[in-house]
């Protein structure tokens, strides 16, 4: 499948502020399954791109506006060409489980294995698996449980934007029962963890089908879940819209968490509020899609200064920029 992607971020400041320093993991990966056939990265104002792999391989491109500015734009695009995963078998034997155990396994794949940011066991999380007997799931080998968990989070929330932001902690999509992509993925990484399986969080973008039932978004990115099983290394999950990962789904980076990924990053020097608009196109490759009718996918996200850091020491005043949230 041929997949063209256009991924614009605005950055619009309610007074002049004097710098902005970003970085964006906005690239799709290069893999067997996925295929890079173009990208590129326009910054307005313009700005001298840099590039480089953070630890966990994703390329980043990192960017300083020193000159003063009102509205900063990024838009990514990218052309790619995408694969089905291997067919899954139905089952592995129980002995999965102990091959999961292996000291080597656990060692190669400890940032996985291991609570971090939104990733985290809490009360409530727990409370949630004691009441639908998920540890009933055990029963069976790895992957039909991976896939009954999978379509046990898929069941138990409802898909809603706006519930939850960016920054939203896993106990906010269990008190509300509604959430996003990045909500579910955080659900299911954690609990993949607690019963010893690896789990990466996977920032990217979907090529939505309503005739497959998926209830993500088509104008904004998406998020997903990776767990490495010792027969068939890593396979992806995706929980908001209950499969497995097929080559509608586009990669961008992977990590612990949604913090260790974000579409975009950054800080502004200025005493200004600001917010944040963003508008995303996945579609099959035909004629490129034009400025207008892009432009009706924009939402707008947040209040003014809602993501305000704190003040440095010294004046200006060093501002978070605003992260997109994950759909």
């Amino acid at each position: 499948m041929l997949l063209e992607i256009r991924h614009v971020t605005q950055y619009r400041y309610a007074a002049p502020v004097r710098e902005s320093v970003m970085e964006v993991w906005m690239q799709p990966q290069k893999s067997a399954s996925q295929r890079l056939v173009s990208f590129d990265l326009e910054l307005d104002p313009p700005a001298q791109l840099f590039s480089f792999a953070d630890t966990f391989g994703n390329p980043v491109y990192h960017f300083d506006v020193p000159q003063p500015h009102e509205r900063l734009t990024i838009t990514a695009n990218a052309a790619v060409e995408t694969q089905p995963p291997p067919r899954l078998p139905e089952e592995l034997d129980m002995g999965e489980w102990d091959r999961l155990r292996s000291a080597y396994l656990r060692g190669d794949n400890f940032d996985y294995l291991h609570p971090h940011g939104f990733a985290r066991e809490t009360a409530a999380l727990r409370q949630y698996a004691l009441d639908r007997d998920i540890e009933a799931l055990r029963q069976s080998d790895p992957l039909t449980a991976l896939r009954a968990l999978s379509a046990l989070i898929s069941s138990s929330f409802g898909y809603e934007s706006g519930v939850t932001r960016a920054d939203s902690p896993i106990d906010d999509v269990l008190r509300t029962g509604k959430g996003v992509s990045q909500d579910f993925a955080h659900v299911m990484i954690t609990l993949c963890r607690s019963w010893g399986i690896p789990a990466r969080y996977v920032s990217g973008y979907l090529f939505t089908d309503r005739r497959k039932g998926d209830r993500s978004e088509s104008d904004a990115t998406h998020a997903w879940v990776e767990v490495f099983l010792p027969s068939l290394r890593w396979v992806g999950f995706d929980p908001s819209n209950n499969c497995e990962a097929t080559e509608r789904h586009v990669a961008c980076a992977i990590g612990r968490d949604y913090s260790d990924v974000p579409p975009s990053r950054g800080v502004y020097k200025g005493d200004a509020d600001h917010q944040l608009a963003v508008g995303v196109s996945v579609r099959k490759a035909r004629a490129a899609i034009s400025e207008p009718e892009f432009l009706r996918t924009t939402r707008q996200s947040g209040r003014p200064g809602a993501s305000r850091g704190a003040a440095m020491a010294h004046q200006p005043r060093l501002h978070q920029m605003q992260q997109q949230q994950s759909e």
